[in-house]
């Protein structure tokens, strides 16, 4: 279950990241930039809820 759980983590960040680079060959670099804040929203969701393993980096996830 908790693997399932990080996998569709991982699906929606990658899914977010392919959608601002759709944004970015585009020239549409506000909707790039905003996809790309909701890939990293969902690993820094994973991280903080223990989902994936990011160590003790708070520079680029709010684990602490």
């Amino acid at each position: 279950h908790l693997y399932d759980t990080a996998k569709d983590f991982y699906d929606m960040a990658e899914r977010y990241y392919k959608d601002a680079k759709h944004f970015q060959d585009k020239n549409d670099f506000v909707r790039a930039f905003g996809a790309l804040y909701y890939a990293h929203a969902w690993l820094d969701a994973g991280a903080r809820i223990g989902l994936f393993d990011v160590g003790h980096d708070n520079k680029l996830f709010t684990v602490d």
